[in-house]
């Protein structure tokens, strides 16, 4: 983790505001996958799903992005569904505006249409594609964006992997190295991510990890990691996995990042999860490096969850203060959301 970047963040934290913004950009999908969790019947609460939602196109898109973004001026902005590229001629108004703010910015998609190979121009930006596997069981899932059509439509992209293991395939012997064998040895791909699947409080199927799949797939992940360079999870990172933090009040991911759903104005809570997320079983990588960053000792007992949850509550205290002071009017939605600059480098140990 840079030093630079804990400290931007920790002055958003301080002013108020949080560091992080994830806008789903679109309702619109090529694909059905199973167990999306932008498209559950939870996921914004249960009045309404992502598909019931107006969503916006064209120039009026481009424009309430950069609006939201010039209004809360956040350090990291992701886009995400729906997919994205679904939105790709705004994307290409969008993203060198982004650029030019010096924000970073992660598109996360499944790559069912052609990343433009110009975008490696921008320094800030990271394309993460979404692979549910190897490829017999990502075809199935993840059909019309199978393995044959994503290879095409990386080839001149630079990208991050990032696989969700599920129940289906976790516990299987050798079936994650097969995985890394498989993606590491490929020119366009940067890095390889990985999360388990985090189901909503009362879920069932068969995409929901047992503890033992849980304990197995993060010992075969601390073994891989020494095998596999391009497998960019920090140790600290992974035995968060077998511990994740107990509610949304205790995740500073949860904490330091907000949602705004396609309307561009529907927030999205307590995370990106959006409904009644189990904490217990999360097994998201954006809570786990900041898990693993909070539990980081800075002096002696303190860690750097105490400075973050002393900081956001002075922040709290400042914003309500300004409002305050300010007088009635209308406040416009936070808009926040889910990765952090800092899953572009390392996560500091917690040993």
């Amino acid at each position: 983790m840079r030093t630079k970047e804990v400290l931007q963040a920790w002055g958003k934290i301080l002013s108020g505001h949080k560091p992080s913004l994830s806008i789903e950009i679109t309702k619109e999908c090529p694909l059905r996958c199973p167990g999306c969790y932008a498209f559950d019947a939870a996921h914004l609460g249960g009045e309404t799903e992502l598909r019931g939602l107006s969503d916006f196109r064209g120039d009026e898109l481009v424009k309430k992005i950069l609006a939201i973004v010039d209004r809360e001026k956040p350090l990291h902005v992701s886009l995400v569904g729906g997919d994205p590229l679904v939105r790709y001629r705004e994307l290409e108004m969008i993203l060198p505006e982004l650029e030019a703010r010096g924000v970073y910015t992660q598109v996360v998609t499944s790559a069912f249409r052609v990343i433009p190979p110009e975008w490696q121009r921008f320094e800030r930006l990271n394309v993460v594609v979404s692979i549910d596997g190897l490829q017999p069981e990502h075809d199935e899932r993840r059909k019309p964006a199978t393995y044959e059509r994503i290879l095409k439509n990386i080839a001149g992209a630079k990208v991050t992997i990032h696989s969700t293991i599920t129940g289906i395939t976790a516990g299987r012997a050798g079936y994650l190295e097969e995985f890394l064998r498989f993606w590491s040895a490929r020119p366009q791909i940067e890095r390889v991510w990985f999360s388990l699947f985090t189901p909503q409080f009362g879920a069932t199927g068969p995409e929901i990890l047992t503890p033992r799949q849980r304990e197995f797939v993060v010992n075969d992940l601390l073994r891989l990691r020494k095998r596999y360079p391009r497998l960019e999870m920090g140790e600290s990172l992974m035995r968060e996995m077998l511990s994740p933090p107990d509610s949304p009040k205790d995740c500073i991911f949860a904490q330091t990042t907000a949602t705004i759903s396609a309307d561009l104005k529907t927030r999205i809570t307590p995370c990106q999860f959006g409904g009644k997320p189990d904490c217990s079983q999360c097994g998201c990588i954006a809570s786990m490096v900041l898990a693993a960053v909070g539990h980081h000792r800075v002096a002696g007992p303190l860690t750097a969850g105490h400075l973050f949850r002393a900081s956001a509550q002075i922040g709290r205290g400042w914003k309500s203060a300004k409002e305050l002071i300010a007088g009635p009017g209308p406040v416009p939605p936070e808009s926040g959301p889910p990765a952090f600059p800092i899953l572009q480098g390392d996560v500091p140990s917690a040993q």
